[in-house]
């Protein structure tokens, strides 16, 4: 039962002895690791990205046309599908967020000379050509080896028009959508499984009650079919802003469990919504702040889980956290439509810690996407013109990547206190997996200013050796520019010693290691 595997994988969090309101100068922090036989698989789409046709994300990012002096392949730069080969992204979701529900898929695609534009409303008013479109996308994730994601226009669209488009990407043939895929040069379908029953439908997707988009989605999820009886498709609801539980619980008790296979979680972390601050010039106010709302991560997939749990005890139905990430003010000089931030060691933290959220609720968490893939919010990859960076998420990201399909290893922590201004978090997050005869333990230290030497109890696993690689820098506000591209970027890491069972990892401020046990 899915409420027993997650008491049996909770994360335990304790704080460090204090005294007068300050935590002792030595940092430590104690972690237990053993196997379970109930722990879940940490899913590989857990680590998907989040493509929208917003600022420099398509146009001018992944896309820059077939005639561009820039190597490409079919209009899409070759630097970036390197790049992402090598991070191993699982699935790709796309064309939005909200662009998503004023999205006519028909307009992108045919000859490119022949599609109408679009303006693009929510993101800078710009007016697009459409020249990337379905076939272009879906090119793409087979080019990447990655599931397409294709979040589909509830707000503005029409049920046939949702079904037409299953028929196009799906559907062999002969039907009138799959000979309309021939005419325009794929023979084959895509065989495309995930799918979004439209985008913040209490926002931007048509400012909705839950009891109003749970009857939409049942009436379009009705008239949804796979075309192929060996991959049945995986639709996907939206879900809530932030912790909206109410949302959660009316999507949970009125849509049938056979009708859905996922429920949709959208959450960023901020300094605070309406004064988010630079993404470079910022303060350990600021920072602290941001490391808040990221680890609130923790009690909102807890509380929307234990929702899920009492309608859907046997954990069918996965929760989906399509959109997370850092969001801060805009660039100087920038379109502020456009989303355009740097990505510091702060973005390091953000997405170390999530990602281990992410992996301790494995029996639930099943798929989630950071926002965004290319040159908008906390992007793992930037352009200017022919040149391209990666970020310090990308590096994360990829070190992480070892967990994608492992078993989880349940971990206990006791962690120390990072107090700013008689506020405290937990300075140390953990999670553990294995796969293949390796064991891998992520951990990110978040204390802005001080080290923090953890003991880990390795003692239940079969592990003879270790080594290990982090993600470190001198200053929490540095990034990788175009002028200095490689300023981060993850190295060897020796800081740590392994006797009678124990290893003890001295992390330093603001890093992110992950230790491989063989």
């Amino acid at each position: 039962m899915i409420n027993k595997v997650s008491k049996t994988l909770k994360v335990l969090t304790l704080s460090a002895l204090s005294f007068s309101g300050v935590a002792f100068a030595q940092q430590k922090s104690y972690v237990t690791i053993e196997k379970s036989t109930d722990a879940p698989t940490i899913s590989k789409h857990i680590y998907g990205h989040f493509a929208e046709h917003l600022g420099r994300c398509i146009y001018d990012g992944f896309y820059v046309g077939d005639t561009s002096a820039i190597p490409n392949k079919n209009g899409v730069r070759k630097d970036i599908i390197k790049a992402l080969k090598e991070l191993k992204i699982p699935n790709l979701r796309w064309p939005g967020g909200c662009f998503a529900d004023t999205y006519h898929w028909k307009d992108g695609i045919g000859p490119k000379e022949d599609r109408p534009t679009i303006v693009n409303t929510w993101w800078g008013g710009v007016t697009e050509d459409n020249s990337f479109g379905t076939h272009d996308f879906l090119n793409l994730c087979e080019e990447l080896d990655t599931e397409p994601y294709l979040a589909a226009n509830v707000g503005s669209g029409t049920v046939k028009e949702f079904a037409d488009w299953l028929q196009y990407v799906n559907h062999i043939g002969p039907s009138p959508m799959a000979d309309l895929r021939k005419k325009y040069g794929r023979e084959t379908p895509w065989g495309v499984k995930y799918w979004g029953v439209g985008n913040e439908m209490w926002g931007c997707g048509g400012n909705m009650t839950p009891e109003y988009y749970a009857n939409l989605y049942k009436r379009y999820a009705t008239f949804m079919t796979s075309w192929d009886n060996e991959k049945n498709l995986f639709r996907i609801a939206s879900g809530a802003n932030v912790d909206d539980y109410h949302w959660t619980e009316v999507l949970m008790r009125d849509i049938p469990k056979n009708l859905i296979e996922g429920v949709a979680l959208h959450s960023y972390s901020y300094v605070e919504w309406n004064e988010k601050g630079s993404s470079v010039d910022f303060n350990e106010a600021q920072y602290f702040s941001t490391m808040q709302t990221a680890m609130k991560m923790e009690e909102l997939v807890t509380k929307h889980v234990a929702i899920m749990d009492k309608y859907d005890p046997r954990g069918k139905v996965a929760l989906v956290v399509d959109e997370w990430g850092g969001w801060y003010d805009v660039m100087d000089g920038t379109n502020p439509g456009f989303l355009y931030q740097q990505n510091t060691m702060r973005d390091a933290m953000i997405a170390g810690i999530t990602l281990n959220i992410f992996n301790n609720h494995a029996d639930r968490v099943r798929m989630a996407n950071l926002a965004q893939t290319v040159n908008v919010l906390q992007a793992v990859i930037l352009t200017e013109g022919e040149k391209m960076l990666l970020t310090p998420t990308y590096h994360v990201m990829k070190m992480y990547n070892v967990h994608q399909d492992a078993t989880l290893l349940p971990v206990k922590l006791t962690a120390p206190d990072y107090i700013f201004n008689g506020e405290k978090l937990p300075a140390v997050s953990v999670s553990a997996s294995e796969k293949e005869g390796k064991t891998h333990i992520s951990l990110v230290n978040i204390n802005s200013k001080e080290a923090v030497e953890v003991s880990i109890n390795v003692e239940g696993l079969n592990v003879k050796k270790f080594t290990g690689e982090a993600l470190t820098s001198a200053k929490l506000q540095n990034y990788n520019s175009f002028d200095n591209p490689e300023a981060i970027a993850p190295k060897e890491f020796e800081d740590f010693k392994l006797k009678k069972g124990i290893i003890t990892v001295t992390l330093p401020p603001f890093s992110v290691v992950v230790l491989e046990g063989k």
